[in-house]
């Protein structure tokens, strides 16, 4: 919405409104596209207005159930805010023994293949920027916390369209991960699947799951074509 939607449908002054806008862009709960405000990822933490606002769950249910029933593990949506991933969406048929996710939950980027598929889809700039911003906090031994390293795994995953990471969030939790796009062709979301290092490997994750996941990925990409906000949810 623009500043004057957002002041009509208040029933405030433009000025007063604009004063709020901006209160709540520096605490991160709107950003701008133009003329345009959106919500930004962090408004999960008020509740669930943005997933309502968005009806991403609804969305994308009956597609995270099949992926999730197809690999009898877990499924998820997730976007970038700032230096971390959001879950927005999931569905699953097994827990995790070391790592529960749910909606609203967060995870640093740099330690997740949704995160590495979402810096992948952010401009030079941006990713610039979020080398300057982020602290790259190692989760286990085997987290990748060199900035050199970590930009040619985001290069990689540019040019595979893919991602896949195991034991550096958590030990035992290894997930691949796919783009999620809108009409103009912009990354906006990340969908994964996940499952537990000991029963598959790197190389059979995606031998196995990756076709089924860009499949999947390209139909959530259609059904999301017309959610706003998802665009700008990929800001540092």
């Amino acid at each position: 919405m623009t500043l004057s939607d957002i002041a009509r449908a208040a029933a405030m002054p433009a000025a007063t409104a604009r004063r709020c806008l901006l209160t709540l862009e520096e605490l991160g709960y709107v950003t701008r596209s133009g003329r345009a405000f959106l919500l930004r990822p962090k408004v999960l933490e008020l509740g669930a207005a943005y997933l309502e606002s968005m009806n991403i769950e609804q969305l994308t249910k009956t597609h995270l159930e099949e992926l999730a029933r197809k690999t009898a593990d877990s499924a998820a949506l997730c976007v970038l805010d700032g230096t971390e991933i959001v879950y927005v969406a999931r569905a699953s048929v097994r827990t995790l023994i070391r790592l529960e996710a749910h909606v609203g939950s967060r995870f640093p980027a740099h330690a997740t293949s949704t995160g590495r598929v979402l810096l992948a889809g952010l401009s030079t700039e941006r990713l610039q920027r979020y080398f300057q911003v982020t602290r790259l906090e190692a989760l286990t031994e085997r987290t990748v916390t060199d900035p050199a390293r970590l930009g040619q795994l985001i290069e990689e995953c540019r040019r595979a369209g893919y991602s896949v990471v195991e034991d550096e969030l958590a030990y035992g939790v290894i997930a691949l991960a796919v783009p999620v796009f809108d009409s103009q062709g912009r990354v906006v979301a990340a969908l994964n699947t996940s499952s537990h290092s000991r029963k598959i490997t790197k190389v059979k994750l995606v031998r196995d799951r990756l076709e089924m996941l860009q499949q999947v990925g390209q139909q959530i990409s259609a059904d999301l074509t017309g959610v706003p906000g998802l665009a700008l949810s990929a800001q540092v």
